[in-house]
């Protein structure tokens, strides 16, 4: 009886070696150049005291008193980033400090200073270079941005110059993208950048002249290069274009 079924085994058997074998593909690995695994460092560790200073310290209960008491940890990143702005970066000692100050365990401080890349846990130059190349600032040129900042101060993404005054980053979408390719210098904007305005930057910064923030180009805002084509005239008063009876 076995012998009646053989034909249609083999016939099974040859139509499932003929079908594709599906292929699945991977990419290469995106690891992140942050570790946050704590390893005690001489300019790191818990010995190195941090505390507000008074000026920070009476901005910290502004902050506080946003918050009810019983929800006082809310206040845990506002705090944080007021603490990296005293400390120039968010140090083992800042982040034990701000757990005793919010009366939480020092672990869920950790937690969200290891989680938002905002908070710097390793020390960073006195001007914090942050590059957005996310695909607008991509088109219009950041690329070059990257390779000129790196020609130009010696130094890779990542890395501090060693006099300790520039520390070069690439972030995501700085949120200007009609501006083009653009620099986070610590809390300012510079847009609408060029490898010679970039250069031009840098050296301003390290010889300590007056930098003016917002676009380079020439334009105060984001209105178009060639000059506004709406708006151009005052507005008209109250009651235009109304009926006069009305």
């Amino acid at each position: 009886m076995l012998a009646r079924f053989r034909p249609a085994i083999s016939a099974t058997t040859a139509a499932l070696r003929s079908v594709s074998i599906r292929q699945l593909s991977t990419t290469g690995t995106a690891r992140s150049d942050a570790i946050f695994i704590h390893r005690d460092t001489p300019e790191n560790n818990p010995s190195i005291r941090f505390e507000f200073d008074a000026k920070n310290l009476d901005e910290a209960q502004r902050i506080m008193a946003k918050y009810p008491p019983q929800y006082k940890k809310a206040a845990m990143i506002p705090l944080l980033h007021l603490a990296q702005k005293q400390n120039g970066w968010t140090s083992l000692s800042v982040m034990n400090y701000i757990a005793k100050f919010l009366e939480v365990p020092p672990m869920r401080v950790y937690e969200v200073a290891t989680f938002y890349t905002m908070f710097n846990r390793n020390p960073v130059g006195k001007y914090f270079l942050q590059v957005c190349t996310t695909t607008p600032c991509q088109l219009c040129g950041s690329s070059k941005i990257v390779e000129t900042i790196e020609k130009h101060l010696g130094i890779k993404l990542g890395e501090t110059t060693s006099d300790k005054l520039f520390t070069l980053v690439e972030v995501e979408c700085a949120g200007a993208c009609i501006n083009a390719p653009v620099i986070s210098v610590n809390d300012d904007y510079f847009e609408d950048l060029t490898p010679e305005s970039t250069v031009k930057l840098l050296e301003d910064l390290k010889s300590g002249t007056p930098v003016k923030r917002g676009p380079v180009s020439g334009r105060n805002n984001c209105e178009p290069l060639g000059g506004q084509t709406t708006l151009t005239t005052p507005p008209p008063g109250p009651g235009f274009m109304v009926r006069n009876d009305l």
